[in-house]
């Protein structure tokens, strides 16, 4: 009798390490949203948060002290009629792109050498350079990106930005100048700013929940 009772003690423990171990359930939401499906590059990837609680931020943002300028910290609003969202808001934008909304395009404005170390699921890459004419962007590949990749029209030299599609930029975060530099671009060229929403927190604040990225092309 007191060796089962042993064995049950045992066992109980064992669960209880098991619980433990693993930790309590990280989810995205207090709704108990765990994950949300999307496409990226044609394979669905599911965005998640990591479920180790004893996670620690990716060290490539762990820095707090960039030099500035460049790394300047970005206002909260960054130009007026440009919402600022959040993490939340940002899932919701990729959900809608993955699902056929062709209207939303997530656009992740860091060079490529950042891409590669990982990006938010379903965003393409559009470096803050080709929208920058102090960098070299000139007029001709501009409009291109602005008609191929944003749904901008062009006739007789005037843009019509009717059918031109809601962007959601972001970049490494609140001191990074990348998509701030592209959204700025974009104004001056006429882009409506009730159409570009910008997610401030970025790459920086993205790690840091522990949500799911991608490597980048």
């Amino acid at each position: 009798m007191k060796s089962k009772l042993l064995i049950a003690a045992f066992a109980a423990t064992l669960v209880f390490s098991a619980n433990v171990t693993a930790g309590k359930p990280v989810d995205i939401t207090f709704g108990g949203v765990k994950e949300v499906a999307v496409k990226h590059d044609g394979k669905t990837v599911k965005i998640s948060r990591n479920q180790n609680n004893k996670n620690t931020v990716n060290p490539a943002f762990a820095k707090t002290s960039r030099p500035c300028p460049p790394f300047c910290i970005q206002p909260m609003v960054l130009a007026p009629g440009v919402e600022t969202i959040g993490e939340v808001e940002m899932i919701d934008y990729v959900k809608k792109m993955s699902d056929g909304d062709s209207t939303i395009l997530v656009v992740d404005s860091r060079t490529p050498d950042w891409v590669k170390k990982g990006t938010i699921p379903g965003a393409i890459n559009l470096p803050w350079t080709k929208l920058n004419p102090a960098k070299g962007a000139d007029p001709v590949s501009i409009l291109e990106i602005l008609e191929e990749n944003f749904g901008v029209t062009e006739s007789e030299g005037l843009l019509n930005f009717s059918k031109a599609k809601t962007l959601v930029m972001f970049c490494n975060g609140m001191w990074c100048g990348q998509s701030p530099n592209n959204i700025k671009n974009l104004l001056k060229f006429g882009y409506p700013a009730d159409k570009i929403k910008w997610f401030r927190g970025g790459m920086q604040t993205w790690e840091t929940l522990g949500l799911t990225t991608v490597p980048g092309k």
